[in-house]
């Protein structure tokens, strides 16, 4: 027989928990407040107002060429106003007009993926050509509102699909310029150096709402021109109160973080109306009016180099975005200078040869040199500059800028890219 619970008294009965009005309301603002932050990411982020439509199968690049040429033939253009030079990125051209980016077949024209947002680009260029996946990425930077380019998407170039997205503070009409694991985003009073996972690892002039507002050593000056390489960014600056421009060479990934830069060196030009050319591993070369000459620069900031150049003082001004017409290929720095294309040599800078009457920098394509010429592709020796031949091109009058990816030759003329191949024997 069991023990006799009558008389064992009864566990105390819980009551249900009761909720406050109070409790209720909290709640209720609480779920008001993080769906409505969750709504103000979505509208102000990369995601929002996307239309994304990437390859099922990636590029395929065209094969290489078999050498120079003796005629091309048109197969494909395309509207490209969001780029100042043809883009190449990996397997595929890059075109970018409006607000869409599109990954091209470089062989045929034919899409293969494009991005597009719901505000306009302000410029798209490749870079980091040392990712992880031997690719490169194409760049597409957009306006975020306020006066600011500030919507910066990063792309696989061979399928489209969305790399990662960063946030600079730069002003229309910037440029951006890939150099190694670096890309610098110009602008004529602020710039800003992002590494491949889009993290700013240098601001540099007037820093807008800056945390440390005097770590920055001139942010009264105006910004000329600029030009990055070999891990060196050099800026001509115009300061207040300084009768001639400045040289700077900064580290685009300091030791001290973004905020504060790292200077290499700062030194007073002989003379304004100063552009920095071009920057190699221990050189600058800055060109300057009146007379029109190249001055050298070493890692100490002294002048090592002085060279005549035979141009009109008018065209040594700052150009668009603040980015000389120069192509590099390793072994030269080509630059154009409004009439004539002059080769630098790749280390020390020093100018080896100069071609007038052309119509942008050379590039290399097929084991030769070819340089723009109002009636077709000047074919060029590397080494000496002498002009070998003529491949016949029309095109409409005005500058023109080169790219090549295999095969296939690129002019961008204005706002629109032409593709180029070789004509069949």
């Amino acid at each position: 027989m069991g023990p006799d619970t009558r008389d064992r008294p009864r566990p105390a009965r819980l009551r249900p928990e009761r909720r406050r009005r109070g409790d209720v309301v909290a709640a209720a603002v609480l779920t008001v407040l993080l769906l409505g932050g969750a709504a103000v990411l979505w509208s102000t982020g990369d995601v929002a107002g996307t239309s994304a439509d990437p390859a099922a199968e990636p590029i395929a690049a065209p094969p290489a060429a078999a050498g120079v040429p003796t005629a091309v033939t048109e197969v494909w253009r395309a509207p490209s106003g969001a780029t100042a030079t043809p883009v190449v990125a990996g397997p595929a051209v890059v075109t970018a007009g409006g607000s869409r980016v599109v990954g091209r077949h470089a062989a045929t024209g034919r899409e293969h993926w494009s991005y597009a947002r719901d505000r306009p680009l302000c410029t798209v260029a490749a870079g980091f050509p040392r990712a992880d996946d031997g690719l490169g990425r194409v760049l597409a930077l957009y306006e975020g509102g306020s006066g600011y380019c500030s919507e910066l998407t990063s792309l696989r170039p061979d399928t489209g699909a969305r790399a990662g997205a960063g946030n600079p503070d730069v002003h229309p009409g910037t440029r951006l310029l890939a150099s190694g694991s670096s890309v610098v985003a110009t602008g004529g009073d602020y710039l800003e150096v992002l590494r491949s996972d889009l993290v700013k690892t240098l601001e540099y002039g007037d820093v807008p709402a800056a945390a440390q507002p005097d770590e920055q050593p001139r942010p009264d000056c105006a910004h000329g021109s600029t030009a990055i390489g070999s891990d060196r960014l050099a800026v001509v600056e115009r300061c207040p109160g300084e009768p001639a421009d400045r040289l700077t060479v900064v580290a685009p990934d300091g030791e001290d973080g973004a905020e504060k830069p790292q200077e290499e060196f700062s030194v007073p030009l002989p003379g304004p109306g100063a552009v920095v050319v071009a920057v190699s591993a221990d050189r600058v070369a800055v060109a300057l009016p009146g007379p029109p000459r190249l001055l050298l620069f070493d890692s100490a900031g002294q002048q090592v180099g002085a060279h005549p150049l035979e141009i009109p003082d008018t065209e040594i001004a700052d150009p668009p975005g603040g980015v000389a017409a120069v192509e590099s290929d390793g072994e030269r720095f080509s630059w154009w200078t409004g009439s004539r294309t002059i080769a630098l040599d790749g280390r020390d800078l020093t100018p080896v040869w100069a071609v007038p009457g052309t119509l942008g920098p050379a590039v290399a394509y097929g084991g030769g040199l070819l340089a723009p010429v109002p009636d077709g592709l000047l074919v060029l020796d590397p080494g000496t500059g002498a002009s070998l031949r003529t491949i016949p091109v029309q095109r409409p009058d005005g500058p023109v800028r080169l790219a090549s990816l295999g095969e296939v030759l690129l002019e961008q003329r204005g706002d629109e890219v032409v593709a180029l191949r070789p004509a069949p024997a």
